[in-house]
């Protein structure tokens, strides 16, 4: 009898065992990791538009359901990811992304990038660059990294000569080395440049804020020479990175049905694409 109860005890702990495991991973990693209900932050600009015309149908197909959170700046939204508001947000690239880390003490990290529209040179004044003139009014964006951004389109453009500068976050007018063109430099807020447009002679705009507000990449007098750093990214907390969604948010942009959404609409025409376009 006491042989019997014995292994009678050895079997029932055998059988609690895997209960006992499973019942050890704390409720909310196991959350965290089956989720379906997904929050994505978005400012202005075409980054939402895309997500619901390729990735959301993708992710939807695998039964993640998308909640679409709005934001006016990248400020608000990165804050919102980083307090666990939303799980992740579409709209910046990766200079801009390690500056808001450095700056506020958080972990967010870019896990795949997106089509992005280049920043680009407006007015409604002049139809040309050679139009410029001494005294002539450029409104540029007033953080530095996408100053830096517009500071390189004047250079290009051979209306001031700029400092070499390794690190984007700290430029400022005092990089510019001359101004041949005797052009006067306005810094405003990034999302304020459209509207601008009709009080300056030219002004720098973000891809996202220039689409936005009606405006083509094909209006515009100059365009950026953008490079990797600069191509937006879908940010999420660094603990989340490896996580079954967001992984699944990474396919999905990846995947053909995203690519051909895109190349299906001229909308995105003079977009950068990512180096997994094919």
């Amino acid at each position: 009898m006491l042989a019997r109860r014995a292994i009678l005890a050895v079997l029932l702990a055998a059988a609690a065992a895997p209960a006992l495991a499973q019942s050890a991973v704390p409720t909310p990693v196991k959350a965290a990791l089956e989720k379906r209900d997904l929050r994505v932050g978005f400012t202005p600009g075409p980054y939402e538009d895309a997500f619901k015309a390729g990735v959301a149908p993708v992710l939807g197909a695998q039964g993640y359901r998308i909640a679409y959170a709005h934001f006016s700046t990248g400020l608000e939204v990165n804050k919102a990811v980083a307090y666990d508001e939303v799980d992740a947000n579409v709209m910046q690239h990766s200079v801009y992304l390690k500056a808001y880390n450095d700056r506020n003490g958080t972990d967010l990290v870019g896990i795949v990038q997106v089509p992005t529209p280049p920043m680009g040179l407006y007015s409604r004044k002049h139809k040309t660059l050679s139009a410029v003139r001494p005294g002539a009014t450029v409104a540029v964006p007033n953080d530095p990294v996408n100053l830096e951004r517009a500071l390189k389109i004047l250079r290009d453009a051979s209306w001031i000569g700029l400092k070499p500068n390794a690190n984007p976050v700290d430029v400022t007018e005092l990089d510019v080395t001359a101004n041949p063109s005797g052009i006067r430099i306005v810094p405003l807020e990034a999302a304020q440049a459209p509207r601008a447009l009709d009080d300056v002679d030219f002004a720098a705009i973000q891809g996202n804020f220039a689409i936005f507000s009606g405006l083509k990449l094909t209006e515009a007098l100059a365009l950026e020479k953008m490079t990797g750093p600069y191509i937006n990214v879908v940010a999420v907390r660094r603990g989340q990175a490896e996580t079954p969604w967001a992984k699944a948010i990474v396919a999905a942009y990846r995947s053909d049905a995203f690519q051909a959404a895109i190349r299906a609409d001229r909308f995105y025409d003079g977009f950068t694409l990512p180096d997994y376009f094919r």
